[in-house]
């Protein structure tokens, strides 16, 4: 349905795991939670930024204050499949997410042509004056990956996910051309994400400890960006 927003706020910690580490956090967390909506799911991230990648060397930078815009879809979408067209800006840590619900059918023409995004809402105003702000923004970079996500029994606030075979693209990155592309990390390697808006669980706090399992910054985008310039630079 065209027009139905969201609005989130809440922290994220990330961590880089290895399968056999995973394998062993597994069931320590099974009496705690359980699969959310979408349970195993390849997402489809296509982002948006300038010509010259503002966007994602500015985040780079690690400022206190960063936002990026991208498209979200669970799975290739077809005309009919539900997509995401999101804000998320960061700011000390805090995560501020703003998106909103299309049909695929409703989104591509402004995904192949740009110009005015359909309806009109205060997140669609706030998309186009970000876009108004960058000036050519164009969606330019896809990742996609398989994901495993879990929500608290306590807290469906809480969110745990597990982000395998990172691959992205620059070349064909509208979602509905599939999710080929290069690999981002080691194929028994997942980022793993927890979502919260006020504290990790301690039962988690301690289940990560016990592994050796600690935080690891890691942008998706980034790494994409850094790998195809380094790729490019290589191949000069």
């Amino acid at each position: 349905m065209c027009g139905s927003a969201c609005v989130f706020e809440r922290n994220e910690k990330k961590f880089l795991v290895t399968a056999d580490r995973e394998e062993l956090l597994t069931p320590m967390l099974n009496d705690f939670f359980v699969p959310d909506m979408h349970g195993e799911a390849t997402i489809y991230s296509l982002y948006f930024d300038t010509p010259d990648f503002r966007l994602i060397r500015q985040s780079l930078e690690r400022p206190v204050y960063k936002e990026k815009m991208r498209l979200r879809s669970y799975g290739m979408p077809d005309d009919d499949t539900e997509v995401f067209l999101e804000l998320k800006k960061k700011y000390k840590g805090r995560v501020y997410k703003r998106r909103i619900e299309f049909s695929y059918s409703q989104i591509k023409d402004f995904l192949l042509h740009g110009g005015k995004i359909p309806g009109d809402s205060q997140i669609t105003r706030e998309i186009e004056y970000f876009m108004h702000f960058y000036g050519n923004i164009a969606p330019r970079v896809l990742v996609c990956y398989d994901r495993s996500a879990y929500f608290a029994k306590e807290d469906s606030n809480i969110r745990i996910t597990f982000d395998k075979q990172i691959r992205y693209r620059f070349t064909d990155v509208l979602p509905d051309k599939g999710d080929s592309g290069e690999l981002l990390l080691p194929k028994d390697m997942s980022v793993m994400e927890i979502k919260f808006y006020h504290s990790v669980p301690q039962y988690v706090s301690d289940a990560l400890t016990s592994l050796g399992i600690f935080p690891h910054s890691f942008s998706k985008y980034g790494a994409a960006y850094n790998t195809e310039l380094l790729r490019r630079h290589s191949n000069a």
